[in-house]
């Protein structure tokens, strides 16, 4: 592996950008500074953190920022579950972001496990 652009994390993070975009482009106007925003700079936050922690270098750093890119992953399930109990954005269809962030998540669980310093 050479760079951040070779884990598959980084390239289906990258991809739930994408969908999120796609998604949050059919929000009401309202939303451009409240639920859009947020969920766009949540799913952008998940492949630049490991981006960021791949760059830094030691397994420590790796780690921290793997971390940051599942906190940012939890906001954006949060987001997602509020948007679907929202009368203006509920009947959009939202599976391809959650069988992506399903997929992340479990992936960034594992990668933080495995930096975990061996007792």
């Amino acid at each position: 592996m050479k760079t951040y652009r070779d884990l598959t994390v980084w390239q289906k993070s990258v991809e739930l950008v994408e969908e999120v975009y796609i998604v949050t482009r059919k929000f009401p106007k309202e939303e451009i500074y409240g639920l859009t925003s947020q969920m766009r700079r949540a799913a952008v936050s998940i492949p630049s953190n490991i981006a960021e922690g791949k760059l830094r270098g030691s397994n420590q750093q790796m780690k921290q920022f793997l971390l940051i890119a599942s906190g940012s992953g939890g906001e954006l399930e949060t987001q997602i579950e509020i948007a679907k109990r929202l009368h203006e954005t509920k009947l959009l269809d939202y599976s391809r972001i959650e069988i992506l962030l399903g997929e992340i998540m479990k992936v960034l669980n594992v990668f933080i496990t495995k930096l975990e310093p061996s007792a």
